[in-house]
């Protein structure tokens, strides 16, 4: 009997990080979903950060006092630098470019150029000496393999469609109806895209350095309740200054998606996520976290199509399966 559970138990503990992962794609598909839903309600995207990283904050603080308090290491210097720079980095640049480009474009193709965030992790990673590569060893060539196919894939999902498939509620238009080639439109999907790139280097920039500051600080919950504490100071600086003109309007809530948006983004997005992924930073690291992104793009393309109708195009469908089998 004593076996079986030790058994069950190790096979959990391995198991562990792959559905910690998987969840996390969940997570963020959701928050996809709820950020286009909320800007859509016209929220201003500044304040939506705020308040996103504001309700992160306030729900992770209690869980943070009541199970780390014996085990809460001392903010030195460095320690408090860095999560100044982790709140900066993500919460400030990454949100801010990521919903400023999902609003020139959407939310499944915002999902699908986050496809190259495990390439810029790795990249970095090797850069910082977080991950070695040695190009004799066949787990290190798969994974320089995987990320030149991860981030050309990416790249290509910019370029090319490919034709359009019926899932759910997809609109039936032609280019001719929807002037998806006016001049107009392809400069807005191309700065979209510059500023979805901008996130995604933030997102892995974020990755690193909070694997890192875990390495000084390892409690979880007090970090994660840190981090989005000092993005929403920082963001609601940016909030104020971009919203200066529209007065107390654009900070207004409502019971609807104005409200949903910065309720689920906030506990579940910045909360949870930011908690789970400093459990799998500290057991598999910042690579192996990002590995798995492709499959939010599955489930956020899915989810767009069948709620805001967005158009789905086999071309990125097929791209994006391959970079699923990338990595696996």
């Amino acid at each position: 009997m004593k076996e079986t559970c030790c058994c069950a138990s190790f096979s959990f503990g391995k198991a562990k990080p792959y559905l910690l992962t998987v969840g996390l794609q969940f997570g963020f598909a959701g928050a996809y979903i709820f950020s286009v839903a909320s800007l859509n309600h016209g929220m201003n995207r500044y304040v939506f950060v705020v308040y996103r990283n504001a309700i992160a904050a306030l729900a992770l603080a209690p869980f943070a006092l009541i199970f780390e308090r014996k085990i809460r290491p001392k903010i030195t210097l460095p320690v408090f630098l860095q999560i100044v720079a982790l709140g900066f980095v993500e919460p400030v640049i990454d949100q801010g470019f990521t919903f400023l480009g999902m609003q020139y474009t959407s939310a499944s193709f915002a999902s699908a150029i986050m496809n190259a965030v495990p390439s810029v992790t790795f990249v970095l990673a090797v850069i910082l000496r977080l991950e070695r590569v040695n190009v004799k060893e066949v787990r290190s060539l798969a994974k320089v393999i995987g990320t030149l196919v991860t981030f050309s894939g990416a790249l290509l999902m910019t370029l090319y469609k490919g034709p359009q498939i019926k899932l759910f509620f997809s609109p039936d238009t032609t280019h001719h109806q929807d002037g998806s080639h006016s001049p107009q439109v392809i400069k807005h999907w191309l700065s979209g895209t510059l500023f979805l790139l901008l996130g995604c280097v933030a997102w892995s920039s974020f990755f690193i350095l909070q694997s890192i500051t875990l390495k000084r600080y390892p409690a979880e919950l007090s970090l994660s309740s840190l981090v989005c504490l000092s993005g929403a100071l920082q963001a609601s600086v940016v909030a104020i200054v971009a919203t200066r003109h529209s007065g107390l309007v654009a900070w207004a809530l409502g019971w609807d998606f104005r409200l949903y948006g910065p309720l689920y983004t906030g506990i579940v997005t910045s909360g949870i996520t930011y908690y789970a992924q400093g459990l799998i930073l500290q057991t598999r690291g910042p690579v192996f976290l990002t590995a798995f992104n492709p499959l939010c793009m599955v489930i956020t393309s899915a989810l767009g199509s069948f709620l805001f109708a967005e158009q789905l195009h086999l071309g990125r469908y097929l791209i994006t399966h391959c970079l699923i089998y990338s990595h696996s």
